[in-house]
């Protein structure tokens, strides 16, 4: 399972993304523009493939913002939640079968969810075993949402779809496509050595620079990330 120490790859992941709020998220395909991308992504050229699928997961993160903003209007934690849900996202986006009749976004839908079920599954083993009925939030009413109401009715995904290739895939970026100072102002500025994240001011304390150059040079690397997943600047 996709532990909490991948937080800040989730997080660096949104941002070359475009995707760190949900009023960025890009709109849903219509109907016939997401069957025909999925059909791409599944038999076209390699590089088709990868557009695709990158295509159909970007225009479908305003369902996890959905999914998290519906059955945990209150957490504080919200960012990281919606994180976790994109971890489903993905694995529905390779796992759906475009030829069964069903909807994506309801089998989108019960993916993430099981995504995030999953989290909190793990954060209570932690401590001890907990009861299905247990509340673990509120809803929008103020109703109180146990596990049994948030775990999918269907059968859960057949096949484990590797959580971390997005995540791997930045980090492989950061460090093949990056020069030694960006990489530095990345791994400082999203915590990817191990340490708390940083902000630009103290980046820039740290290092003796100026806080417009830690910006320049932060905004240099999330571009050349970008490029890297194949995305504009």
């Amino acid at each position: 399972m996709l532990g909490i120490a991948l937080s800040p790859i989730l997080k660096l992941l949104h941002v070359i993304l475009g995707v760190s709020t949900a009023q960025n998220f890009p709109p849903p395909l219509a109907p016939r523009e997401e069957e025909e991308t999925f059909r791409v992504a599944r038999t076209g050229a390699e590089q088709d493939r990868f557009d695709a699928r990158q295509k159909l997961i970007l225009h479908n993160l305003r369902l996890v913002a959905h999914v998290v903003r519906k059955y945990y209007a209150t957490a504080t934690n919200q960012e990281d939640l919606i994180s976790i849900g994109t971890i489903g996202l993905v694995k529905a986006v390779d796992t759906f079968k475009i030829d069964n009749g069903a909807r994506f976004a309801t089998y989108a839908a019960k993916c993430i969810q099981n995504e995030i079920l999953m989290h909190f599954r793990a954060q209570k083993k932690l401590s001890a075993e907990v009861s299905m009925n247990e509340t673990i939030d509120v809803d929008r009413d103020g109703n109180p949402l146990t596990y049994t109401d948030v775990i999918s009715s269907e059968e859960n995904v057949a096949e484990e779809v590797s959580r971390r290739v997005e995540q791997e895939r930045a980090l492989a970026l950061v460090q093949t496509r990056l020069e030694p100072r960006e990489r530095q102002i990345i791994n400082l500025r999203f915590g990817l050595n191990g340490a708390p994240a940083m902000t630009q001011r103290e980046i820039a304390q740290k290092l003796g620079i100026s806080r417009s150059y830690v910006s320049r040079i932060e905004k240099a690397a999330i571009g050349k990330l970008r490029e890297g997943f194949g995305l504009s600047r």
